[in-house]
């Protein structure tokens, strides 16, 4: 195989590479997927399974022209905590299937009337900064998984964080044929290694667990207040994923809103999480983490992440192996996400860069300022219990600004419109 090679979306891979490969894009997921049902305070495992359950369901619906790694979403953290709070987590689970199943609808009217309204709303001039702040805003969560934002810093915490980071760097740039392609993996397998040295890994609750176990299913209950509560996100979650979308139509050099479309994956999307609601499971989404794993390794085979999805769903049945995966520090998460996050930030500012963004016009200069403010600025608008901020209310604010922009524009009244 050649060096840096790249694999595309449709390509086959060899089992000698699908496996590390596939290991690669789970192990850059792990981290931030089971931190949600953690944050709910439930195993795990049901999670791991429908994760690996969702990205199956994608890749299937989107006929394999897509390549995405479905993992828990984040966006769903704040209503769903106060749902739980007040009438218990079967309730948050009628909420997930609530918003799953709208969104399925959400994705049938863009089937029906098109996605052409995306170049109105988010022309290139707002849509980079905005997938740039996919990455950006999560920088805060790199540096705190890696213990740098601590009050008082382990040292051993910075050791092997940059053990890691360093090796992924340098891997990147140095690695050739086969090790070019798996440097995250390999970046991980040596944070690991440098942690153990350094004495910060527990070895206890992998002792304890079970070598077999069943994930812990479970059903849901509605409440019409429940599911009022939750169904903002909705706003959230469509907005990330046109992101995401965009952001790895730029990597793969496909148009993935044209082609499988933008109306298929948003309703896999949706489907995963309704499906997720009704077993018990969290919310599922696109994951930036495997993008960026693309963006590094230019490995883009659907193949690969249905690899991946695979070993999750075998991972949720095996107790000790879910544990032991969880015992991967968090400075050696922190390590991998300080990269992964800083190329989907590079991601947006390609955009702009591919799309030759005039920034003479003012229009271009007001929006790409107002969207990385907004994002950066830490500004919260608050509606019910559902809150915006970072990326999803700079998307909003710049889908706001470009239908202005295209009203004023009709009107004839902006001074640097071009003419037809």
């Amino acid at each position: 195989m050649e060096n840096k090679r790249i694999i595309q979306v449709e390509e086959k891979v060899p089992f000698k590479l699908l496996v590390p490969l596939s290991i690669q894009h789970m192990f850059a997921m792990f981290g931030a997927s089971v931190l949600v049902p953690f944050v709910f305070g439930i195993n795990p495992a049901v999670v791991l399974f429908m994760n690996g359950v969702g990205t199956l369901l994608f890749i299937l619906i989107t006929k394999g022209r897509a390549p995405a790694y479905l993992g828990s979403s984040f966006a769903f953290l704040a209503p769903a905590g106060v749902v739980i709070a007040k009438w218990g987590y079967s309730y948050a689970l009628g909420g997930f299937v609530a918003v799953g199943f709208l969104g399925c609808i959400l994705a049938l009217i863009i089937y029906k009337f098109g996605s052409d309204w995306i170049d109105v709303v988010l022309p290139p001039a707002a849509m980079g900064p905005v997938v740039a702040l996919i990455g950006l805003e999560l920088a805060g969560n790199a540096a705190s998984n890696a213990g740098l934002l601590d009050e008082t810093i382990d040292a051993k915490n910075v050791i092997v964080f940059l053990v890691t980071l360093l090796t992924a760097v340098l891997g990147s740039v140095v690695f050739r044929k086969f090790l070019a392609v798996i440097p995250i993996l390999i970046a991980i397998i040596a944070g690991y290694a440098a942690a153990l040295i350094c004495g910060i890994v527990d070895f206890s609750d992998v002792m304890a667990a079970p070598l077999f176990s069943l994930p812990n299913f479970s059903l849901p209950s509605f409440k019409w207040e429940a599911i009022v509560t939750v169904l903002p996100v909705l706003l959230v979650i469509a907005s990330e994923h046109i992101g995401h979308q965009i952001v790895t139509s730029k990597i793969v050099g496909r148009d993935l809103l044209k082609d499988p479309g933008l109306h298929r994956s948003l309703f896999a999307d949706n489907f995963s999480t309704m499906l997720s609601g009704l077993i018990g499971s969290v919310p599922t989404t696109t994951y930036g983490e495997n993008i960026g794993v693309m963006a590094m390794t230019k490995v883009y085979s659907v193949y690969v992440i249905g690899g991946a999805a695979v070993l999750s769903i075998i991972c949720s049945f095996i107790g000790k192996m879910t544990t032991l995966i969880n015992t991967i520090p968090g400075p050696v998460i922190g390590g991998i996400s300080f990269l992964l996050y800083g190329m989907i930030g590079t991601s947006g500012i390609r955009i702009l860069v591919d799309s030759r963004v005039d920034y003479g016009r003012s229009r271009n200069m007001a929006m790409t300022s107002v969207i990385f403010v907004v994002g950066l600025s830490g500004i919260t608008v608050q509606f019910g219990s559902i809150q915006l901020t970072g990326m999803v209310l700079a998307c909003v604010v710049g889908m706001i600004m470009g239908l202005t922009f295209y009203v004023l524009d009709k009107l004839k009244l902006t001074n640097d419109r071009e003419e037809a």
